[in-house]
């Protein structure tokens, strides 16, 4: 049974009347949100390991560190499960407002937090609190935001639409990395307290924007017809179980390499004895990353609804696989330029090829009344895999050296590879002609 709802041509060409500001709160929102959640890497990568973790061996607090960040991840799926019910029970809007409002909470209590010099193995407990917390909050985010603009927008461009708020992912790592560079020429506790003490401004005026954006109105129709399922996340499983498989190794592939290059890869180039790069090149690298990619999300978006979805995954799924050993090659040399084109290269056209296509693709896998719970779960499953990537990768980094690294962000890229493979497409030919013809029925 299909439910997803057959609308009018005049909306299926031009999409609701609020297509564009709920894409922007939307986008808004998801900035806010990966700002708050990818400090927290930013901030293990250069100062837990000391601050919250006594550990002589600077490896182990780095481990340690690495260990408290996946752990916001392992929340994530829980977060899904309960904001995708939500979300296909009571509409998506509610759930939008809930997670910002606690994410932002959360991410600001890390910056009053006290020290493991000053409370003992109290501070790693309630830094570990608030960050499954944080995991909480952003797993129920992601699927309301896309889901919200995916369901105002114009059929003809739903890859354009919801890659806006996939462009919070950059924007969000650009602006919580220009403030930790900006905070790293502090000499005392600000340089890492700050970048979540700020995190409390960007709240306020993400609740406003979003407090503004009306419901979905495919949402409302399912409603009105009596579709709303009694139970969406049992009915998604016992439906769609083979469907959030492919979503969860689709995810893999954009999420497990983002987490090499922007946390793991962070740590390699600035600790050891002879670090390849200052700290201030590597936050360098990313912002000039983060800050094309914001852009570049939007434009591989617009191009998966001119050549289908399947074509833009795939290419950059085995661009993963392609680039893993050279991008260690390339930094290892400790050139700064260079640093900075791995960067760039890795997250701006790799990363940002799969991130811009997720939304739309992600969407189209479902049905109306079980999209919210489908799309969720299995893109936070996913976090829940990838938020240990760091971890992974430091550990393996240990016996095998940077090889080992380049192994994992390679088989990530499988994953995608395979993930792509067995996912049907949803926009394809076909498609776009069905839905061509009920334009011109108008």
């Amino acid at each position: 049974m299909t439910t997803t709802s057959t609308p009018a041509p005049s909306r299926a060409r031009d999409g609701s009347p609020d297509k564009l500001r709920t894409a922007i709160g939307s986008a808004v929102g998801t900035t806010i949100e990966n700002y708050d959640f990818l400090a927290y890497g930013t901030a293990a990568a250069l100062y837990f390991n000391t601050v919250f973790f006594h550990a002589e061996d600077p490896a182990i607090g780095l481990l340690l560190g690495f260990a408290t960040f996946g752990v916001g991840f392992a929340a994530r799926p829980i977060g899904g499960i309960i904001g995708g019910y939500l979300g296909d029970k009571i509409g998506r809007k509610p759930v939008l407002v809930g997670a910002l409002l606690i994410m932002g909470i959360s991410t600001v209590a890390i910056g009053v937090l006290p020290t493991y010099a000053q409370v003992g193995l109290l501070a790693p407990i309630l830094l570990t609190l608030i960050r499954v917390i944080q995991g909480l909050a952003f797993g129920a985010e992601w699927g309301g935001a896309i889901l919200m603009t995916f369901e105002h927008a114009p059929w003809k461009k739903r890859g354009r639409y919801t890659a806006i708020p996939q462009a919070g992912v950059p924007l969000g790592l650009l602006l919580a990395n220009l403030v930790f560079l900006w905070s790293s020429t502090l000499d005392s506790e600000l340089a890492w307290r700050l970048p979540f003490l700020l995190s409390a401004v960007l709240i306020i005026a993400g609740l406003i924007i979003r407090a503004k954006v009306s419901e979905s109105p495919e949402f409302e129709e399912t409603k009105s017809a009596g579709l709303v399922v009694k139970n969406p996340t049992k009915e998604v499983f016992k439906r769609d179980w083979r469907t959030i498989l492919r979503v969860i190794s689709l995810r893999l592939a954009e999420s497990g390499g983002f987490y090499v290059i922007v946390t793991f890869m962070l740590s390699y180039l600035t600790s050891g004895d002879e670090p390849l790069a200052e700290r201030s090149t590597a936050l360098t690298g990313l912002i000039i990353a983060a800050a094309i990619g914001v852009f570049s999300t939007m434009m591989f978006g617009r191009l998966s609804d001119r050549v289908g979805r399947k074509p833009v995954y795939l290419v950059g799924s085995l661009a993963v696989m392609a680039f893993a050993f050279p991008m260690f090659l390339i930094v290892n040399t400790g050139n700064s330029l260079l640093i900075v084109l791995v960067y760039i290269i890795g997250m701006a056209v790799i990363h940002d090829a799969l991130a811009g296509t997720q939304g739309a693709w992600f969407s189209e896998l479902f049905d109306t009344n079980t999209r919210s719970s489908g799309a969720s779960i299995g893109y936070q499953f996913s976090a829940a895999i990838s938020g240990f990537i760091p971890l992974i990768a430091a550990a393996i980094a240990i016996p095998l050296g940077w090889g080992g690294v380049a192994l994992v962000y390679m088989g990530v890229g499988l994953l995608g590879v395979i993930g792509t493979l067995l996912t049907k497409e949803t926009w394809g030919p076909a498609r776009r002609a069905e839905i061509d013809a009920l334009i011109n029925r108008s």
